[in-house]
């Protein structure tokens, strides 16, 4: 979006706007602060986090409610005829041993269908649907396991294909738990086994990671990055430096001067944050600033394992930037207990249209989060994922996190919902 050539060509079209009127956003010089923001940008284990105060931006819109829908911006009236989007987005994947366990059949293979079954539909119906994969597919050679040194099989994958996932996000701090080879197997198996997904943030090649993904459909052209914070004190393998997308911001620069210049709309996916805070750290707020500065239009993060609030920012230029800080765990089955565990049980799935205005520049049409909610009962089966809405009291009193949370119900689901994103009523 923000491309002068095609504003002027729209304005002269129109005829009615005043001359020299333009839309275009103005170029600003690069941020020169020296802060070494990724120090506090979620350093600390799945199970062992890290405190960090975290505070909102100031020139923020409110929130929109939990799964709610928003027209913000409120701009001119929309031409949506044959021009718009839809794309979701749903939070971390968690093969903790007790979720593999659940896909475990009796032949010593793995079938996960249950996993996504309730929310199959939603996931299939949008036209971009995106994963954070949190744990790396390395397959069954490499023994599967769970925290701290993750390792899915690949029926995993196939359950994501399934559900009806487009891209999957393996920018992640466990990215290389299993080394070069996990990462290695999972490349592999994507390529193979389901080729029409975009799999994004790991490389085998520096040609593949100097590759940007673009998206493109009813004349709407995206680019979507993913970047992560680290990778647990794993260092790169020597001869693979590019392995995986990192938080640098000379980098990711460079990729956002590319991606503004040649897509109508920039999404960003960043692994960051602090683990178990209902609130970004300032380490977030200070990239999603940079991310604004640098032509980014949507941030989707992940990785602090519980959901953060939902918000717009701003800068003097007139550009705009929704920034969904975490969108918590679809997945998981954590070991902890205790105060605290019930938030990594409810997760948010980004939900947002873009269309083309009325001035030809992309924008978000509509937006929203909805609620869901992570069930655990043991056997085949036994884990799988509500939208809250559909989720009773039944079902949450069978919930086994009740044993490790004792907080945990359908009610205290909602009002954690109302604390990070507002009254949804």
């Amino acid at each position: 979006m923000r491309k002068k050539a095609l504003f002027l060509a729209v304005i002269l079209l129109l005829g009615s706007l005043q001359a020299g009127c333009s839309l275009e956003k103005n170029g600003s010089e690069a941020d020169t602060r020296q802060e070494v923001w990724a120090e506090d940008l979620g350093t600390g284990a799945e199970e062992g986090m890290q405190d960090a105060a975290g505070q909102t931006a100031e020139n923020q819109d409110p929130a929109p409610g939990w799964d709610s829908v928003s027209s913000e911006p409120d701009t001119a009236e929309q031409n949506t005829e044959g021009a718009s989007l839809s794309l979701i987005m749903v939070g971390d994947i968690l093969l903790h041993t007790p979720v593999a366990k659940s896909g475990l059949k009796e032949d010593g293979s793995y079938d996960f269908h249950a996993l996504f079954e309730q929310m199959q539909e939603e996931i299939s119906a949008a036209d971009l649907a995106l994963v954070n994969q949190e744990v790396i597919l390395g397959g069954t050679d490499l023994g599967v396991s769970g925290y701290p040194s993750f390792n899915a099989p690949f029926e995993l994958g196939d359950a994501l294909a399934e559900a009806g996932f487009d891209v999957v996000l393996h920018a992640t701090n466990h990215a290389l738990d299993k080394g070069k080879k996990g990462l290695l197997n999972c490349l592999q198996f994507w390529e193979e086994s389901h080729p029409e997904i975009e799999v994004l943030g790991i490389h085998e090649t520096k040609e593949d990671q100097n590759e940007i993904f673009f998206y493109e459909q009813n004349g709407i052209k995206i680019a979507i990055l993913n970047y992560t914070y680290g990778t647990n004190g794993i260092e790169l393998p020597e001869d693979m430096p590019f392995a995986v997308d990192l938080l640098d911001r000379e980098r990711i620069r460079q990729d956002l001067e590319r991606a503004d210049r040649e897509a109508d709309f920039v999404i960003v996916c960043p692994h960051w944050g602090t683990e178990y805070k209902l609130e970004p750290s300032s380490a977030q707020e200070k990239w999603a600033q940079f991310f604004l500065e640098n032509g980014t239009d949507l941030v989707l993060g992940t990785h602090p394992h519980v959901i953060e609030p939902v918000e717009w920012l701003g800068d003097e230029e007139g550009s705009r930037m929704l920034v969904y800080y975490s969108l918590g765990n679809f997945l998981n089955w954590t070991s902890g207990t205790g105060e605290g565990v019930a938030d990594r049980m409810v997760g948010g799935m980004a939900k947002i249209t873009l269309a083309r205005n009325l001035q030809g520049a992309v924008e978000i049409q509509d937006y929203g989060i909805e609620a869901v909610v992570c069930h655990l009962e043991e056997g085949f089966g036994g884990v799988t994922v509500y939208p809250l809405r559909d989720y009773t009291q039944e079902l949450a009193a069978e919930n086994k996190i009740c044993s490790q949370d004792e907080d945990f119900s359908l009610q205290y689901c909602r009002e954690l919902c109302r604390q990070v994103w507002g009254d949804y009523e």
